[in-house]
C-alpha cells in the first residue's frame, strides 16, 4: 500500500508554520483530529466515572476506549494498560511499588543505552533497598548493545532488568526477544522503555517477551501522557502506595488521582489516525500493523537519503551504525562546529533539529560526547525528501 505523505501532511496544522521538523523523538507535531478530540471532550459533559449520570459514563467510557486503542498498539491486555502523567513517573512508581520486594544481596541490571528515565529510578529503587545495580555497556563504535552484555550480567539474585526497545539518542534497536529469554530464564522480569520504538514500528509486547512496556503518547502524534502494558496477572502481585478511599482494582490501582479524559480522548484519536496511515478494512489492530509497516518503510527510505548526504559532507561524524536496523534517528556533530551553534544555524533556516543528550546522559558520556551531546534529527511520519533535503543544504551552508 502507497504512503501517501502529502495527504498525512495536510492533518497537522502545525506545518502550516513552514519549518521542516526533525524534533519528533522530543515529541511528535499533532494531527487535527486529535485535537479536536481533546477540545471536544473538556467540552462535553464530563464527571468522575460512574454509571448514574450521562457525564459519569461519558468519563467511563472515555478511559475504557483509550484502554482498548493503546492495547491494540501493543497487542497488550486493555485490562493491563495504565495510564499516568508521563513514562517517567509511571516508571518511578512501578520502581518503588517492585522494589518494596527486594532487599540486601539482590540485583537490577541497567543499560548506558537507555534514556535516563529507564536508569535513575531503577538505581535510586535500588539503593533504597540495598540491592546492588550492574551495569550493561553497549559498543560505543556501532551503538550496539548485545543480549550477551546483559546475559553476562544475569544471576539467581537478579530482580529486574530495564533495557530500551530502540535508543532515543541513536535509534539502536536491542534483540529484545533474545534478552527476554536469557532474563527470564534467570528468573528476573524485563521492564522495556519502548518510548521511541513505538512511533516507528509494529510493536507486540508479548512477543518481546516485556514484563512492562511503557511509552508516550506524545511521541506518537498524541497529547503528553504516559502508559504502561503489563498482564494483569503480574500487576495483581504489586501493591503501589495509593489513598485508602481509592479502589484497590488492577490497573486503576496504579493511577492515582483523577485521570486527564481530554488526553485520553486524545490518545484514542491518535492511535486511530496512525491506524489510518494507509486504507485498510478489519480490526484496529491490523490496521494499525499494515500502516505502520508501511511508515517503517517511508521513514527507512527517507533515513537512508539523510545518511547518505551526511556521508557526504566534509567533517561531519555520525554515531552508531548506519548500516544496522534501527529507528529513523541520526545523531552527528560538525567537525570544529559545537552542535548547539549547528542547531541554531539550521533553526534560522527553519530546520528545527536541536542538539543534546536528550535525557540520554550515560548514553552521550559512554560515546564520549559529554553531558552535552550531537545534533538529533529524527524522521517522522510526516517527514518529505524536501524536508531532508533542507536539512543537508543547512548544514552544507554552515560557516566553518
Amino acid at each position: 500500500m502507497t504512503y501517501d505523505v502529502r495527504t498525512i501532511r495536510k492533518h497537522f496544522p502545525a506545518l502550516a508554520d513552514g519549518a521542516a521538523h526533525f524534533d519528533g523523538p522530543g515529541g511528535s507535531q499533532v494531527p487535527d483530529v486529535v485535537g479536536e478530540a481533546v477540545a471536544g471532550t473538556l467540552c462535553a459533559a464530563i464527571a468522575n466515572r460512574g454509571t448514574v449520570t450521562a457525564a459519569e459514563r461519558r468519563a467511563g467510557a472515555v478511559v475504557a476506549e483509550a484502554r482498548q486503542a493503546a492495547a491494540d498498539l501493543l497487542a497488550a491486555d486493555p485490562a493491563g494498560v495504565v495510564f499516568g502523567r508521563s513514562m517517567t513517573q509511571l516508571t518511578y512508581d512501578f520502581s518503588r511499588a517492585l522494589a518494596k520486594d527486594w532487599g540486601d544481596g539482590d540485583e537490577v541490571v541497567v543499560t548506558r543505552l537507555d534514556h535516563d528515565a529507564n536508569i535513575r529510578p531503577w538505581v535510586q529503587a535500588a539503593a533504597t533497598a540495598g540491592a546492588t545495580v550492574r551495569w550493561a555497556d553497549f559498543d560505543p563504535a556501532t551503538g550496539e548493545l548485545d543480549a550477551a552484555a546483559i546475559a553476562a550480567l544475569l544471576s539467581e539474585r537478579t530482580r529486574l532488568v530495564a533495557v530500551t526497545a530502540a535508543s532515543n539518542l541513536l535509534g539502536t534497536r536491542p534483540d529484545l526477544p533474545a534478552i527476554a529469554a536469557a532474563v527470564h530464564d534467570a528468573g528476573a522480569l524485563l521492564y522495556v522503555d519502548g518510548v521511541h520504538l513505538t512511533p516507528h514500528a509494529v510493536v507486540d509486547v508479548a512477543a518481546l517477551g516485556a514484563d512492562f512496556y511503557a511509552c508516550s503518547p506524545y511521541k506518537f502524534l498524541g497529547p503528553h501522557l504516559g502508559l504502561v502494558a503489563a498482564a494483569p496477572a503480574l500487576l495483581e502481585t504489586l501493591h503501589p502506595d495509593k489513598l485508602l478511599p481509592s479502589t484497590d482494582a488492577v490497573p486503576e490501582r496504579f493511577e492515582l488521582g483523577t485521570l486527564p479524559y481530554e488526553l485520553l480522548a486524545g490518545t484514542t484519536a491518535a492511535i486511530d489516525f496512525l491506524a489510518g496511515l494507509v486504507p485498510g478494512t478489519g480490526s484496529r489492530r491490523s490496521r494499525l500493523v499494515e500502516s505502520l509497516h508501511a511508515l517503517e518503510g517511508h521513514e527507512t527510505a527517507l533515513l537512508g537519503r539523510l545518511d547518505a548526504g551526511l556521508s557526504a559532507i566534509s567533517g561531519v561524524t555520525r554515531y552508531g551504525s548506519p548500516d544496522r536496523h534501527r529507528t529513523p534517528t541520526t545523531l552527528f556533530s560538525v567537525a570544529g562546529v559545537r552542535s548547539q551553534a549547528v542547531y541554531e544555524h539550521l533553526g534560522a533556516q527553519g530546520v528545527n533539529a536541536p542538539a543534546s543528550s536528550f535525557y540520554a546522559i550515560e548514553c552521550s558520556r559512554h560515546l564520549g560526547l559529554g553531558d552535552t551531546g550531537a545534533v538529533r534529527a529524527g524522521i517522522a511520519p510526516y517527514t518529505t525528501e524536501g524536508d531532508v533535503d533542507r536539512l543537508l543544504a543547512g548544514l552544507a551552508s554552515l560557516p566553518r
